[in-house]
């Protein structure tokens, strides 16, 4: 099954034939490198070299996206920043299929390069050690000034990553920090050809069925009614879902998912991607 279909759920605990990359995506235009989205509130001014805290999600990806945009200071990504986390449960790191941004940075036009290591604890501390290990290798090798943070409303992440530039003498720079309301910000993202599947899922009202989904506007119009009606944030920042971008601007071709296994215990569950088109 194709992870790039419209609405079409995946089957719990199966796993997908082998897919094949047909040639359409060779002939698609390459589209401009431009966003369409409103000018932040208070762009950082100066032009800056920076790292992205790159989970593969909608959110850091496209603050990696809008960062570098005009309307935002137009900085240099100089490259990406991943640390795979230990624990489902880690407040800090994200987890579901972390392991594939790898074949994110490969699938980007401009390939920046992908600094990442793995942790084997769930420990706060040797979570932030972890990541200034990696932040100072990404300073003495690529000479960042900042890092790309695409918090939303967490405060909790935010100081803790703060602290960690802080000590490095890094800007922190969060170009969708408290920017516009859950919807909007979920619209903007489909607005703007950001392709995007949930990879797990932990709250009420989202079932297995979601799993491996795309998000169209009409299933942002499905899930807009299970947050009014359930009460979890529709942005997923509280940690109701995770998600996985296949295609945006940033690429320069869209992932194909071609193997994968879902997960579900009745609450939460996971889809994991096992291969990819390549």
């Amino acid at each position: 099954m194709k992870i790039m279909s419209n609405e079409a759920p995946l089957p719990p605990q199966a796993s997908s034939p082998p897919l094949q990359i047909s040639n359409q995506y060779a002939q698609q235009p390459q589209r401009e490198f431009t966003s369409k989205s409103a000018p932040p509130n208070k762009p950082h001014t100066e032009k800056l070299r920076l790292a992205s805290l790159f989970s593969g999600g909608k959110d850091s990806t496209y603050a990696t996206y809008v960062v570098q945009q005009p309307h935002h200071g137009q900085h240099t990504v100089s490259c990406l920043v991943s640390l795979f986390g230990h624990s489902e449960e880690s407040k800090l790191l994200h987890n579901p299929n972390i392991r594939m941004v790898h074949a994110q940075a490969q699938a980007m036009r401009k390939m920046p390069p992908l600094i990442a290591d793995e942790i084997r604890t769930d420990d706060l501390q040797d979570e932030l050690d972890a990541l200034e290990s990696l932040l100072s290798t990404a300073k003495s090798k690529y000479h960042i000034q900042g890092i790309v943070h695409g918090g939303i409303r967490s405060e909790f992440q935010k100081s803790r990553f703060a602290q960690v530039c802080e000590k490095l003498g890094l800007a922190v720079i969060a170009p969708l920090w408290r920017r516009e309301p859950a919807l909007s910000y979920m619209k903007r993202l489909l607005d703007e050809d950001f392709e995007i599947i949930i990879t797990a899922v932990s709250a009420d009202g989202l079932d297995e069925t979601w799993l491996g989904r795309r998000i169209t506007h009409k299933a942002l119009e499905d899930l807009a009614k299970l947050s009014t009606k359930h009460g979890f944030a529709l942005d997923f920042e509280g940690g109701e879902a995770e998600t996985f971008v296949t295609n945006c601007p940033l690429f320069k071709n869209p992932i194909v998912i071609s193997d994968y296994h879902v997960a579900w215990d009745g609450y939460r569950g996971r889809f994991e991607i096992l291969d990819i088109v390549r």
